[in-house]
């Protein structure tokens, strides 16, 4: 049985989540699953695979719970299921996760970007949980535009290979197919963010930073026991180029509600689970017709 959150996720954080579509769950975490989260993370960092990348400064692995026992418990045995599912009053099944790690020092910031656009699910039931072992200030810590999980417009990853200007992307777009995924199992032996090709057919993420006082933007300070949740639509970024004491250590793990389905997107960026490649999906097809990859880990039906 999973362990328990410090507390229930309240009638306001989840209106600010549907409304917002972001909100800080302050002081839910215990403590136990902070340490595991630390324990997980630097043994990851620690041990780089073939889906690790750096990006300048900042430190990016795919599916980093998979090689880790740590942060697998996160997914498996953490309230971390439960939170993101009474935030999203629905079911949810484990979709994928992530490993971001800034050293201390110089922090870049990371560009206003929309998560959705990088893998092959779709739908409005998506929910991230942004966790660290860091204190993370305001000034190096996420940042989103609020309500943009609602504006119904999926953008152009920014990664990718560029098909106007890379031969490599024009023989992939040549070849491409919907009726299969863009990056394949082989992915994993030698992935980086411009395995894909570049959908130029999305519109271009807007150039939130230049314009700031013409959105409103939502951040926090957090500490560690809090849980960050925004939805897999909105427009996000993370503060940065400061100099900072402490590490930025994260692991965000992405799931899906009832209404996630999958689809072959021409831009993907990030391999399907790959568990998944044997099942060879379909556009269209529920997450829920794939329960040996995405079982229901917390669900409101079997709580009180």
């Amino acid at each position: 049985m999973a362990a328990k959150p410090l507390r229930r996720v309240t009638t306001d954080e989840i209106a600010a989540f549907d409304r917002d579509g972001a909100v800080l769950v302050r002081a839910i975490l215990p403590q136990e699953w902070v340490d595991r989260a630390r324990a997980g993370l630097d043994s990851a960092i620690a041990a780089p695979d073939t889906l690790s990348e750096n990006l300048g400064t900042l430190r990016v692995d795919q599916f980093p719970a998979s090689r880790s026992p740590e942060l697998r418990s996160i997914i498996e045995e953490s309230p971390v299921a439960e939170i993101v599912g009474r935030a999203l009053e629905s079911p949810v099944r484990f979709y994928m996760d992530q490993l971001f790690y800034k050293p201390k020092g110089f922090v870049p910031a990371t560009p206003w970007h929309q998560d959705t656009c990088y893998y092959n699910i779709a739908g409005h039931d998506l929910i991230r949980a942004w966790i660290s072992p860091d204190p993370v200030p305001r000034n190096v810590s996420l940042e989103v535009v609020r309500g943009s999980h609602r504006w119904n417009v999926t953008y152009s990853p920014l990664a990718g290979r560029d098909p106007e200007t890379s031969t490599r992307a024009q023989a992939m777009l040549e070849n491409a197919r919907l009726d299969r995924p863009m990056l394949g199992a082989d992915a994993y032996e030698d992935w980086t963010y411009w395995s894909g090709i570049r959908d130029k057919s999305l519109p271009l993420v807007p150039d939130i930073e230049a314009h700031r006082d013409s959105y409103d933007i939502l951040g926090w300070d957090y500490e560690p026991g809090d849980v960050l949740l925004f939805h897999g639509n909105i427009l996000h970024a993370a503060l940065g180029d400061v100099t900072s004491p402490n590490p930025r250590r994260a692991h965000a793990s992405l799931w899906a509600g009832r209404d996630v389905r999958y689809l072959h997107r021409l831009g993907q960026v990030i391999p399907d689970p790959v568990a998944l490649y044997e099942h060879e999906p379909r556009s269209g097809q529920p997450l829920s017709d794939f329960p040996e990859v995405f079982p229901v880990r917390w669900s409101p039906e079997t709580e009180s």
